[in-house]
This record gives structure tokens, C-alpha cells and sequence, in this order.
């Protein structure tokens, strides 16, 4: 594999240090990072305290801390972590406040305020969807009090599918928009409710539930006020599953469960609030990434190795590439370098028999991140959970050491990056924790590359085009391939 002459020889770097996973592993709230299998050298990781100095890392973590204007170029905080008690005092405590009255519903829920209830059928996109079905499928396959089924696609066959198993006489609909007027939410709510009224339900409007940081918009569509909950408009939407948008988690799985999830997270909080950059983990995290981006390194592999844990990546990539693909600075100006990677991976073993070539034979600079979960939970004999962690920790060893062959058809290069992190159970406080550990890693991506998370301009110019697009008069301005396109489905 073509590599930079500055990344030095993994195997001769273990060599150097014998206690290079020592000093390159961390614990932190249920979960082993292991990032000694990246070329990180001494140099290098002394650089990390004048790089994270030179970007003024600590002044930023101290402004996202105290909910000061993070995100300027939409003049607003950024106040998720406000959801887990940081934050300023008044948002913290109105977070808090919103959260009992999230609680609250749930209660008269179960108090039978809605009749009888078995399901709810939640409708969102974007970080209104990804974030509780990721909760959802990791955590409630086992013990859930009520069934969820999570709709996003404008695709009449991703709504078909999400009702299939719902009863309409007993199913509340949760409508997440931060705006109340996202086109896709909207129009799979408008069909939500015909599905009901179609199957008898008299009143429609009487299963609805609200998810918004803009309530009169909801009132004004038809829910009544007392089902409206509400979240901060500066809580960002890939990073709102903490909020209100988390209230089919919390219905399902339990207001207990919720609040376990969040106290993981501020565990991770913490560490950051007060860790210095030499232990700073999402911090150290990040900057490898920065390193691997500035080697030539344009995407990251994450596998996880935990079918609860298949929905992850996507929920990743909307994390991170929307966060932080970006092409202008801070100060307005052209990013000098790379922006962020792009993000891809699959789960477990299947990936191994996908694509996994590429990782051990291609061409490619790719680092790859390992997900594993130590204690299993699942019925089937142990021998299944030892062989998937056996076969997680393999490929890593797989990719440093390489295999040597006169036959370049079975020769493997070897001097392959990856890191691991390995989570002693996945429960809710411990996927709370890796989580926030994604957040924060974003964000010090952000503040090392000089740019901004927490806006993301890129997903508008699509929406725009879209409506123009519905409209014949304007369809004159598109591209010759756009209107044979259009002419060529009968639209």
C-alpha cells in the first residue's frame, strides 16, 4: 500500500515502547479505548498539548460548556449537553423541566390517559429518526414496554413497512421536527393519519404527540398543547436524541433507562470539562484523525462487532459528516486542508466477507475503528460471542501485522491503522457514554480544523431544488439530464 514516508512501522513502534498499550489506552466510563495500533508516536502525542493550545481548544470547550454562542454563523449556542446538566443555569434547569414534562406524558400514557397503548409509530428524519432508532435497536430487543417502529424515507415502502405491524385502534404517532415544517415528516405524518382514520380511529389528532422546538407550529397543525413536547432551538438535530425527540426511548425502555442514558453521557462530559489534552480522549481521538486526514487518509472504516449495534454507523455518519464537511473556516475563509473523513463501515462478521479485501490488500490509506461489546446477550452458547470478539481482535492484529509472500496475490502489507474500543456491556448508560464520546470527538475535530459543527448549510441547497423542482414553471432552470429525468418517470 502506498503510504507517506511519515508514518513510521507499526510493529517497530511496539518494539520502541514496550508499554505502548499502556500508554496509548484509556478507561472511561465502561468502555477500553485502544489506540496503540495507530502510528501515533511520542513526538507526535507531545505536539498534541501546542496543537490543542494553537487551536484554542480549551476556550472552546469552556464556551460549549457555559452555552455560549458556538455556532456563529446562526448566532446560537449549542446546548445538548444542557439536556445532561451542562451548560448555563437557566437552560439546564428549563432542560430539566421539559424532560419531567416528557415524563409526564409518559406517565398519563401508562395511566391509561390515551386509552389503551402498545405502540408508537415515530416519524422523523435526519437526527429526529436516526438517533431513536440506533436507541432502539441496541437497547430494546429485549425488555421494551411498547413496540416502536421509526419512519423516515418519504418512501411510501419505508411507511407501509413501519405500520405493518402496528394496531391503529392502539397506536400514538410521535411527530419529531425541530421546525414542524420539514417536507418529508410532514407529508409521512399527513399519511399517518389517514392510516388511522382509514382503520376506524374517530379521532386522529388524539394519537398525536409533538417532538418540536417550534410548539405553536405544532398547535397550529392539530395537537393540542398538553401532547406537545418541547426541546431548544439550539439543540441541533444529530444531537438531539437527549431531548424530547428521545420520547419513544423513554416510553419503550423507561424513564429510568432514559435518565441512565444521559448520565452516561455527562460522564464523558465531565472527562472532557476537566481532562488536559495528554488525557483528553476525544481530544486524542481526534487529532488522530487530523493526522490520518493530513496523510492522505479520506475515509474511516467503523465496524462494530454487536448486531445491537448495526445502526450505528449511519448514525455516525450523519455525526460527523454533516458536522464537519465543510469548506469554510470559521473566520469565513477557504479550508486550507482536508475536511473531514468519510465515514462507512458495516457490522461484525458479515463485513469481513464484504470488504474487508480492500482493508488487508487495496491501495487505500483507510483507518479502521472496532466496536465490541465484552459481555454478550444473547441465548445461543458462549461459543458465538468468544469467536465474533476473537474475530474482531484478529483483524486488527491482522491489518498491523501484514503477511509476506513472494506471491504478491497473497502478500499482505501489514502497517495498517486501526483502534478499538471496547465496552465492558452495552446497557444504557454505557451507550450514552460512547455517544457523547462520538459528540465530543466531533467537536474536536471541528476546533482543530478551524471550522464550525454545529451548522450545516449543505443539506439546504438539495431541500430547495427539490420544491422548485415540483413546480413546471421553474423545472426550465434545471439541467437538460435533470428534465429528461422528470420526463422520462411521467412526472
Amino acid at each position: 500500500m502506498p503510504q507517506p514516508p511519515s508514518l513510521p512501522s507499526l510493529a517497530q513502534l511496539f518494539a520502541d515502547d514496550p508499554q505502548r498499550v499502556t500508554h496509548l489506552s484509556w478507561q472511561l466510563a465502561g468502555m477500553t479505548f485502544d489506540w496503540s495500533k495507530l502510528h501515533l508516536t511520542p513526538a507526535w502525542l507531545g505536539m498534541l498539548w501546542g496543537m490543542a493550545d494553537q487551536a484554542r481548544y480549551g476556550d472552546a470547550v469552556a464556551q460549549l460548556f457555559a452555552g455560549e454562542i458556538v455556532n456563529p454563523t446562526e448566532g446560537r449556542a449549542a446546548e445538548h449537553l444542557a439536556e445532561r446538566g451542562f451548560g448555563s443555569a437557566d437552560s439546564v434547569a428549563l432542560a430539566a423541566a421539559r424532560r419531567q414534562r416528557m415524563f409526564g406524558l409518559i406517565d398519563a400514557i401508562e395511566a391509561g390517559a390515551f386509552g389503551d397503548v402498545t405502540g408508537v409509530l415515530h416519524i422523523g428524519i435526519g437526527g429526529s429518526a436516526l438517533g431513536p432508532a440506533l436507541l432502539m435497536d441496541a437497547l430494546g430487543r429485549r425488555e421494551r414496554r411498547y413496540k416502536v417502529r421509526v419512519v423516515a424515507n418519504i418512501d411510501g415502502q419505508a411507511l407501509d413497512e413501519a405500520v405493518a405491524e402496528l394496531d391503529p385502534a392502539t397506536t400514538l404517532i410521535a411527530i419529531a421536527s425541530k421546525t414542524f415544517t420539514t417536507s418529508e415528516t410532514l407529508r409521512n405524518a399527513d399519511s399517518a393519519i389517514s392510516w388511522l382514520q382509514e382503520n376506524g380511529v374517530d379521532d386522529p389528532y388524539g394519537r398525536l404527540v409533538a417532538l418540536t422546538a417550534a410548539p405553536q407550529k405544532a398547535v397550529d397543525f392539530g395537537i393540542d398543547e398538553t401532547r406537545v413536547l418541547p426541546f431548544a432551538e439550539s439543540v441541533g438535530g444529530r444531537y438531539s436524541l437527549w431531548s424530547a425527540i428521545g420520547f419513544p426511548v423513554a416510553l419503550a425502555l423507561g424513564t429510568e433507562a432514559f435518565d441512565q442514558l444521559l448520565e452516561g453521557a455527562a460522564l464523558v462530559d465531565e472527562h472532557v470539562r476537566t481532562s488536559p489534552p495528554s488525557s483528553n480522549i476525544p481530544l486524542i481521538a481526534a487529532a488522530a484523525d487530523r493526522f490520518y486526514a493530513d496523510h492522505g487518509a479520506e475515509t474511516r472504516g467503523i465496524f462494530a462487532y454487536d448486531e445491537r449495534l448495526r445502526l450505528l454507523v449511519p448514525y455516525l455518519q450523519q455525526l460527523v459528516m454533516e458536522s464537519n464537511g465543510k469548506t469554510a473556516r470559521l473566520d469565513g475563509q477557504p479550508l486550507a486542508g482536508p475536511s473531514s473523513a468519510i465515514l462507512w463501515g458495516g457490522t461484525g462478521t458479515d463485513a469481513q466477507h464484504a470488504v474487508f479485501q480492500l482493508l488487508h490488500q487495496g491501495t487505500h490509506l483507510v483507518p479502521v475503528e472496532f466496536i465490541a461489546v465484552a459481555q454478550a446477550d444473547d441465548d445461543q452458547d458462549a461459543a458465538h460471542h468468544r469467536a465474533l470478539l476473537l474475530n474482531a481482535f484478529a483483524q486488527g492484529a491482522a491489518l498491523m501485522a501484514g503477511k509476506e509472500s513472494d506471491d504478491l496475490h497473497r502478500r499482505y502489507s501489514g502497517n495498517r491503522p486501526s483502534a478499538t474500543i471496547l465496552l465492558d456491556k452495552l446497557d444504557p448508560r454505557t451507550l450514552g457514554a460512547l455517544i457523547a464520546f462520538y459528540e465530543h470527538r466531533t467537536f474536536a475535530e471541528a476546533v482543530l480544523t478551524g471550522i464550525n459543527p454545529f451548522d450545516q448549510f449543505g443539506v439546504e441547497l438539495g431541500k430547495s431544488m427539490a420544491n422548485a423542482i415540483d413546480d413546471p414553471d421553474s423545472r426550465a432552470g434545471f439541467d437538460a439530464s435533470t428534465r429528461a429525468l422528470i420526463e422520462k418517470a411521467g412526472l
